[in-house]
């Protein structure tokens, strides 16, 4: 649906307007074209401001975080979110390597990464339905159970945006467009 406004902050709608400004700030200035979208509805904005802050307030590094995220995009195919992404996870220091594996549905050859990668795209495609097999591997990477459940609220935050990117076909940014990518269904 190409027909949703991009909202700014004086454009959106007053409930969201707090959302975006924090959203500007945690972006250094900037806000993503999926924020913009996303401030039609205060209640989904909001939701994500809230996921957001406790995600990267968590216990996963930045890189972590960012191969969690990029492999939900990939695993959900939203376009404009491997892009924003993989930009992202570039900047937080992850290899060019580990990038382009996720982007290609693999996991990073690193064990921990992969780990943390595999669970994501798991959890995803089985909807939450992993065996105990599954999260042993996991486990034997060195994280912990609240890390596993840790893991799920990423998934949460990243459902949002990849969802929502997937609604709204927000247009890309010129800083992500070297990072464009396309879900190979499409």
């Amino acid at each position: 649906m190409k027909d949703f406004i991009l909202k700014s902050i004086e454009t959106a709608p007053v409930a969201s307007r707090p959302a975006l400004q924090q959203l500007q700030a945690a972006f250094g200035g900037t806000l993503p074209n999926i924020a913009r979208a996303m401030s039609t509805s205060s209640v989904l904005i909001d939701s994500l401001v809230v996921l957001f802050g406790k995600v990267h307030g968590g216990s996963f590094s930045e890189p972590q975080i960012q191969v969690v995220l990029l492999t939900d995009a990939v695993a959900n195919e939203a376009n404009w979110a491997v892009a924003f992404h993989s930009f992202l996870a570039l900047q937080a220091g992850l290899a060019n390597e580990d990038v382009e594996a996720i982007r290609n549905g693999r996991a990073p050859a690193e064990a921990k990464l992969g780990a943390l990668s595999t669970l994501a795209r798991t959890l995803i495609e089985k909807r939450g339905h992993i065996t105990e097999a599954e999260g042993q591997v996991f486990l034997a990477q060195g994280f912990g159970r609240d890390h596993l459940l840790e893991v799920i609220a990423i998934v949460a935050a990243s459902t949002i945006t990849n969802y929502t990117a997937n609604v709204t076909e927000p247009p890309l940014e010129p800083e992500f467009q070297p990072y464009a990518w396309t879900a190979p269904s499409a």
